[in-house]
């Protein structure tokens, strides 16, 4: 939990009349600190020393399992040291060992694996300690390195040893150039060291290297690599004189007391510090007692509500604490380590005058998070010392670590500190889990919180509680193994008062704005949120209209620009005023719209309409031509309608490309342009008396970049007509069949040119009016279908059942037929046809499994069009940062063939292999490509789970723990 100092408890400082008389002069100097014992050797070259150091230095592959605090999830490399063979020990980095949960294991130099437990990360330094079991080591027996900080000197040569840029061992030389380096930004909001000095050299270690042991000739570690500069061969270490101590209670188990005040130091050259008011009596005895120091501490930086607020200020000189001169972080951490939960009295200089101030020294692990919760899917987690420092602010509140599904739907993103849920203030976890358990599934809460970039502007947003696709729990880490223990929290469930009716007043459109009035009380706002990147998605929230088409039974109907995938949570804005929960019920799998429901009995007796279409349009017989006056009644980006009169500009095929990675696009459908289109989310096209004649929508696609894109095309409302007419007279939706080929069209030229008969081009003269094209078959979409086996790429396709066709509307889809005669031209020949059609399905994915990271599902219908055959139905949708599948090399776009050289064809396979630890895995990408992985099953951090569609719940769907 996190502790802050409230502002009446802080002492003011006292100003003195003959400062710093008390402090203790006599006998303190430079020399007291240092161990003047230098250790010799016959060593006389560096092979000896690097041959002996290689077989206690280790290479580090982690996965990071959760974003937290300054760290986000994800696998990486690094290097570590044996500082105690024995025990187990290994030296790191704080960013190695991390705050985070992580699984992390060592390779050692005969490539021996053994696992780490992250038994102690420095809340500040550059520093921590894994554990291995020494038994688990068969083949070698590693030395440990010995930590010999005080024989650091300018102009020493020494060897960076370690897994430098990722590769197995670098050897690094350089000459240490400076021992009071200030430590290295790294960046806001990051990680960053501070109340130390650095050394420097000019190594040029890179990523993979941190945690290095910087060696000397006698093969001593005499610094620890932490970073360098990208911008110049420099790199930086963090002396050891912290680490000795730390190491020494870490050994015996015991607990590293750390203390803070709260406030940052810098050390400064005597001439700034003159100008900062430093008396030259006070510079005279310093200098006389530190010989070897030219400088003093002064106070950088002090965080608001902790121990030294309204007591130090920025530029305070540092003079003695409790007595004792001090001019270094060694001194300076050593008091303040030794006197946690103790007052201490400052000697400052501040200006001119001369302050005692007495502080009261904090236990820093009270503002070090060990416990996040997981809600929604995202992680929170209490602000830490790190956070509060980068950014200026006290150290308490509830960090967002990860958005997840319900943070990120408040615009709640990473970087966020939440004050209060639904009115209900949160301070630290404990109230923010509190604070989420009474809250009811479903429902809309505001959330007041505000981002670390600009903490001073309050943010109220409306948050979607929807955490039934998550499980919502916390985890404490365990200081003596570092794993993280899970525990399940209340989470939100839903409410039957959710159910009770509220009635809204649609409103009146101005004379101006018709027919939009005789529209508007059947278009609603749609807000869509998919837990996870399935079926082929980048982005997990989309907005746009809806259009009502039966307001008694409660079905909407949005483009899929919308709605894209069946899987999500559906929030429909009615009047501006209700917000209803839905859920996708169907997906036309070719043309580009979705069906969503609501319970129409929550709206009460709102004046909702549904929506009239022109008889006409709605059958077919007619369809918006060329050159047509038309009226597009359409929602803007502010929700407000938007009303055009203008006319049709032209008609021709929708043409989207295949996306990568696969996801849904709208084929085989004419598509409608506007002159003068207006700029807006969607709509419909009526006209003055308000009957709709066709629809405006979202077409998305991807351009030769793989960018997302989005055209506003038109389309005829009788691609509307099957599933219209099916839910009005059967409740169900209609049977769809396809061909499963893209298509075309063709002008008679074309067809000339490939060898079309000139007495079936008069035929189609004669006949076919001003719509002379042809359709032309411009690729099969799946190979496994029937279709596949009688058309081809190039076929054009003259007769349906014995009539002429010209129309894409007559192949694109077809509902009743089970198979087909058709007559289409081939390599100048015509030839007849029979082909069976292929059911499509109206919601297409019907089950997801979690496995280590991964979510596997039977591969849809945008696969299946980029593949020539299905190796199996087992197809890696996406893979999760710090998973074991991202860390092993398991992708999104790869078919699961075999587990354990067994093969897998079907999910239900798959699912029977979930139990096993280590597990040996053939995959295949769409290039038919085969690779084998190894991969280590991690089912603490990602237990396996499946998701299954069922109507019957609230959103469609249900979670299956496997485990």
């Amino acid at each position: 939990m996190a502790v802050f100092y409230p502002p009446n408890t802080v002492s003011q400082p006292t100003v003195t009349e003959t400062p710093f008389e008390s402090a203790q002069w006599e006998g303190v100097n430079d020399k007291q600190l240092e161990n003047l014992q230098i250790y010799e050797s016959d060593v006389a070259s560096w092979e000896p020393t690097l041959e002996k150091a290689i077989n206690s230095i280790v290479s580090i592959k982690a996965q990071c399992v959760r974003s937290f605090d300054t760290e986000t999830s994800g696998t990486y490399t690094a290097t570590g040291f044996v500082v105690d063979a024995e025990a187990g020990l290994i030296l790191s980095n704080r960013h190695v060992v991390n705050p985070a949960p992580i699984v992390a294991q060592a390779i050692f130099a005969n490539y021996e694996e053994v696992e780490l437990q992250p038994i102690y990360r420095d809340p500040v330094h550059d520093f921590g300690f894994f554990r291995f079991n020494p038994s688990k080591l068969r083949f070698m027996q590693p030395e440990s390195i010995r930590l010999t900080p005080h024989k650091a000197k300018v102009g020493m040569e020494i060897r960076v040893v370690g897994n430098d840029a990722g590769e197995k061992l670098s050897i690094l030389a350089g000459t240490l150039a400076r021992l009071d380096r200030a430590a290295p930004e790294y960046g806001v909001g990051e990680y960053n060291d501070f109340n130390t000095f650095y050394l420097q050299a000019a190594s040029g270690t890179s990523g993979g290297s941190s945690g290095s042991p910087v060696l000397d000739i006698y093969g001593d570690a005499v610094a620890l690599n932490a970073g360098g500069s990208s911008r110049a061969a420099s790199s930086f270490y963090l002396p050891l004189n912290r680490i000795v101590r730390a190491l020494d209670l870490v050994r015996r188990e015991q607990p590293v007391p750390r203390g803070t005040i709260q406030a940052e130091f810098e050390h400064l050259p005597y001439d700034e510090l003159r100008r900062l008011g430093l008396n030259m009596s006070i510079e005279s005895r310093m200098r006389e007692t530190f010989p070897a120091s030219q400088g003093m501490l002064a106070v950088r930086a002090v965080l608001p509500k902790g121990p030294a607020d309204g007591s130090l200020r920025s530029g305070d000189i540092i003079v003695a604490i409790n007595g004792q001169p001090v001019v270094d972080f060694v001194r300076l951490e050593d008091i303040t380590d030794t006197n946690v939960g103790k007052d201490i009295q400052l000697n400052v200089c501040r200006g001119s005058k001369a302050y005692d101030v007495r502080i009261s020294v904090q236990d820093i692990e009270a503002i070090t998070p060990h416990s996040y919760i997981e809600v929604g899917g995202g992680v929170v987690n209490e602000v830490s010392y790190q956070i509060a420092r980068s950014y200026g602010i006290p150290a308490a509140g509830v960090y967002v670590a990860s958005s997840g599904h319900v943070l990120s739907s408040a615009n709640a993103w990473r970087g966020s500190v939440v004050e209060s849920i639904d009115g209900t203030l949160t301070p630290n976890l404990e109230r923010f889990a509190a604070a989420f358990g009474v809250l009811h599934d479903g429902s809309r809460v505001p959330i007041k919180y505000f981002s670390l970039e600009q903490p001073h502007k309050q943010r109220v947003a409306i948050m979607n509680v929807t955490t039934h696709w998550h499980a919502m729990r916390i985890a404490n880490r365990d200081m003596l193994t570092g794993q993280w223990i899970f525990k399940d929290l209340k989470a939100p469930e839903r409410s039957p008062e959710e159910l009770m009716p509220q009635t809204a007043s649609i409103g009146r459109l101005p004379l101006s704005l018709a027919p939009a009035d005789k529209v508007w009380p059947s278009l609603v706002l749609l807000d869509f949120h998919c837990p996870y990147l399935i079926d082929g998605m980048k982005s997990t929230q989309f907005l746009g209209p809806g259009l009502i088409i039966d307001k008694d039974r409660g079905y909407i109907v949005c483009d899929r620009d919308t709605v894209p995938i069946g899987v999500g949570d559906v929030y429909i804005t009615i009047a501006a005023s209700i917000v209803l929960v839905g859920k996708v019920d169907f997906l036309h799998p070719v043309y580009n719209f979705a069906v969503v429901k609501y319970d129409p009995r929550q709206i009460g007796d709102t004046q909702v309409e549904s929506a009239r279409f022109h008889p006409d349009f709605l059958s077919g017989r007619q369809k918006l031509e060329q050159g047509d006056p038309v009226c597009i009644v359409a929602v803007s980006g502010d929700q407000s309608p938007v009303v055009r009169h203008t006319r049709v500009a032209s008609r021709s095929m929708v043409s989207t490309k295949e996306c990568l990675p696969p996801r849904f696009r709208c084929i085989n459908v004419e598509g409608i342009k506007l002159n003068d289109q207006p700029s807006c989310q969607g709509g419909v096209l009526c006209d003055d008396e308000g009957l709709i004649k066709g629809l405006w929508t979202g077409v998305s696609s991807q351009d030769s970049n793989h960018k997302d894109t989005t055209t506003m095309t038109g389309f005829d409302v009788c691609i509307l007509r099957q599933t219209i007419e099916a839910l009005a007279t059967t409740g169900t939706y209609p049977d769809i069949r396809s061909l499963d080929v893209e298509l075309w069209t063709i002008r008679l030229a074309a067809a000339r040119a490939l060898g079309l008969d000139p007495k079936r081009i008069q035929q189609i003269e004669e006949t076919g009016g001003e719509n002379r094209r042809l359709l032309y078959v411009l690729g099969v979409l799946t190979s496994e279908t029937p279709a596949s086996k009688y058309l081809h790429t190039g076929d054009i396709i003259l007769e349906k059942n014995g009539a002429l066709v010209y129309d894409v509307n007559d192949l694109g889809v077809i509902h009743d037929d089970k198979n087909v005669e058709l007559v289409v031209l081939r390599d100048g020949q015509e030839i007849s046809l029979r082909i069976p059609t292929t059911k499509l399905d109206g919601m297409e994915t019907k089950r997801v499994v979690h496995w280590s990271g991964a979510l596997v599902q039977e591969p849809y219908r945008a696969v299946q069009e980029q593949v020539r055959r299905l190796p199996s139905e087992v197809y890696v949708s996406c893979t999760l940062y710090g998973s074991p599948a991202n860390c092993y090399g398991l992708r999104p776009g790869m078919w699961i063939t075999e587990v354990e050289g067994h093969p897998v064809t079907t999910i239900d396979d798959f699912i029977s292999t979930l139990e096993a630890r280590y597990v040996r895995i053939t995959v295949v990408n769409k290039s038919e490509v085969m690779r084998v992985l190894s991969l280590r099953v991690d089912n603490h951090y990602w237990p396996p789970w499946e998701l299954v569609r069922d109507p019957n719940t609230p959103s469609g769907w249900r979670s299956v723990q496997h485990i």
